[in-house]
């Protein structure tokens, strides 16, 4: 979309909003299109704008003269209602707030991070936001589950059919499928898709985990999911897949996380014994794919012996990750951004939501300063400035200077006196209602949020505001519960109550256990992997600690003594890159892109092919080989030339081992 056209779109809505008795289509065209172009590009340029419009949530309404057939344009009349398209108001209680600010907070990098901001600050635009501060106990986020669940939800919400290479497990064969997308959800620590297999005539469930290439969206085809789909209701019928037993050799004195739920092998197999400085271990799994993740990772210092399947898992992301390492360099240029997040590039569309946002958030928040008005919607002054240059040119077409948006700035002190119908917010979109609303689900089931009916009630009032779109947000359906329960409580008791906690703890990087008194800051998840940030004493810093590998945890009877405090706002940040770290530049594919947001790339540059080269810092670097082994040619390292050739021979010698 073009600057122009994006102030184009802005005067229709403007002319149609305020048309009582609606405008025909040769007074659109004089007024607002270019009178020299054809009937047939007026026809294009205007269906166009109408379903531009209907995206941005406004329904345009056509208009008929009493006993004249609406296939005559000169007695067919446009108008857009004020109240169909309007959020209605929500009052919120400052409970209500605190749920509800929890639930958006939810998507901070998934897909519907944009879409929950967004739904914010409309909700805020009719009102303001209450003074509250989100609960320290619990607060819970949704991994983004790689560049496939980016494009899933875009294409679920857009009704469009997607392809993608899937390995299936029945057969271990890879396929091409070509699925209707009728909703997303996470059972038992994987995400599925729920759809109909075109191929197959039939619904199918597909996990993500096993996808080997990038989704393509069909955007030229369009579905229609079946009457009140609810894919919670679809995936509880689900069943957990079996436990299973592998038999896997490990070197000694290694990989102690492994070890802690394996036991002894067998050693009288058909495959031989173990090699001198090795253990067999038989390791409990469900999913072959999963375990074949982590196994890989580990390189040479785990083999499997066997089922063939998971051996087969592992030896794939291994060739996968040695072929990644083998291509030529591409070329690539760096672009500018802020540290901690991959810039999305931003597009007129992005431009006029933001406009359409703008207006009524002034209008309800008079007299702000220019700066405070830019950084609450996340955007640079020189942008808020250009976006207002365009608003104050807006208005009825061919109006009076009166019959213009009126909005000065000059003393750094934003104000609106005229808005023309603009001044309260549109109704939800699709993604924006089901941000929230899936959000607030998600929280049901967490300690200390449902209490005193705030999430209950918030819930209703925020389906009552959605209307039709709030009953599409049963197509998502996230867990985010706790594993041991019995330690998230004792450390939430202890951040409530300000008390120190002692704990043995697994370091996976380090393959080593530690004892440590640590001062605990606040409870924190991605999906349903929980971490508790604390001050630890033992490393006179901030540190993030996973609450599966917590051996021993209880209160050391002493009071928190942290001379910090939470390292920055909410959520907290899984890795906080330091100036002193190391910056390593990596090559993403398409399938792993979404490894530069979860690492808070400090730059990116996008390839051709959809992928990135992005700059992360790390702390620690020695784990980097089994970072690149496990994601199997996702993403490889570029510079320094000394990690590469560390991961290179890292994947070399678990092959080798395959080999032999």
């Amino acid at each position: 979309m073009s600057a122009q056209r994006t102030e184009r779109l802005l005067n229709l809505l403007i002319a149609l909003l305020n048309s009582r008795y609606g405008l025909r289509r040769s007074e659109l065209r004089d007024k607002i299109y270019d009178s020299a172009a054809s009937d047939a590009a007026f026809g294009r340029m205007f269906e166009r704008d109408k379903n531009d419009l209907r995206d941005f949530g406004f329904e345009v309404e056509t208009v008929t003269d009493l006993g004249w057939s609406s296939d005559d344009p000169a007695t067919t009349r446009y108008r857009i209602g004020k109240e169909s398209n309007r959020l209605p108001g929500v009052e919120l209680t400052r409970d209500e707030w605190t749920v509800l600010l929890l639930a958006s907070q939810l998507w901070e990098q998934a897909a519907l991070g944009p879409a929950a901001t967004n739904a914010m600050r409309k909700l805020q635009a009719s009102g303001s936001l209450a003074d509250v501060a989100l609960p320290a106990g619990v607060q819970p986020r949704i991994k983004p589950a790689g560049q496939a669940f980016e494009d899933l939800v875009g294409a679920m919400h857009a009704q469009h059919p997607v392809r993608f290479r899937y390995l299936a497990g029945s057969t271990g064969r890879e396929e091409e499928r070509v699925v209707e997308p009728w909703g997303l959800g996470s059972r038992f620590g994987q995400w599925y898709l729920v759809g109909y297999d075109r191929g197959r005539q039939a619904e199918r469930f597909f996990r993500l985990s096993r996808f080997t290439s990038a989704v393509s969206v069909l955007a030229k085809e369009t579905f229609a999911p079946p009457s009140g789909f609810n894919v919670r209701a679809e995936l509880d019928s689900l069943p957990e897949l079996p436990q299973r037993s592998a038999v896997v050799d490990v070197r000694n004195d290694r990989l102690l996380g492994l070890r802690k739920r394996a036991q002894p092998a067998t050693v009288g197999s058909a495959a031989g014994r173990p090699d001198d400085g090795w253990d067999r271990l038989a390791v409990p799994y469900r999913d072959a794919e999963l375990l074949g993740e982590e196994l890989a990772s580990y390189g040479p210092n785990a083999k499997v012996v066997e089922p063939a399947e998971l051996a087969s898992a592992v030896r794939r992301r291994l060739e996968g990750a040695a072929a990644f390492l083998a291509e030529p360099v591409p070329n690539y240029t760096f672009s500018g951004g802020a540290a901690g997040k991959r810039a999305r590039k931003r597009t007129s569309e992005d431009q006029l939501k933001r406009m359409l946002q703008l207006v009524p958030f002034l209008v309800h928040n008079q007299g702000l300063h220019i700066q405070d008005v830019a950084d609450q919607f996340g955007i640079t002054r020189q942008e808020l400035e250009n976006d207002l240059l365009i608003l104050i040119c807006s208005g009825l077409p061919q109006g009076y200077p009166d019959e213009l948006l009126d909005i000065q700035w000059e003393d750094d002190h934003v104000f609106i006196t005229q808005s023309l119908e603009l001044n309260r917010p549109v109704r939800f979109t699709v993604d924006e209602a089901c941000a929230l609303l899936t959000g607030l689900e998600t929280l049901n089931g967490l300690p200390g949020l449902a209490e005193g009916g705030a999430l209950e009630s918030v819930t209703l009032k925020l389906m009552a505001a959605a209307g039709e779109e709030g009953l599409r947000a049963g197509a998502l359906s996230p867990e985010v519960g706790p594993g041991n329960t019995a330690n998230l409580e004792t450390i939430r008791e202890a951040v409530m109550s300000r008390q120190q906690l002692h704990l043995v703890y697994l370091s996976a990087q380090k393959d080593s256990l530690s004892e440590r008194d640590v001062d605990p800051l606040r409870l924190y998840s991605m999906d349903n992997t929980w971490y508790f940030e604390a001050y630890c004493h033992s490393a006179e810093g901030l540190r993030n600690f996973r609450l599966d590998r917590i051996e021993d945890l209880r209160p050391n009877g002493r009071p928190v003594s942290a001379p910090v405090l939470p390292d920055g706002g909410f959520p907290a940040k899984l890795f906080t890159p330091n100036d002193d770290d190391t910056l390593v530049t990596v090559q993403l594919t398409a399938r792993g892109a979404g490894l530069a947001d979860d690492y808070y790339a400090e730059r990116t540059a996008a390839l051709p092919d959809g992928g990135l080269v992005a700059e992360i810092r790390f702390g620690s670097t020695s784990w980097l080989p089994m970072f690149v082994a496990q994601h199997g040619g996702a993403v490889r390292i570029l510079d320094p030339a000394g990690l590469a050739e560390a991961s290179r021979d890292w994947i070399e010698a678990a092959l080798a081992q395959y080999a032999r």
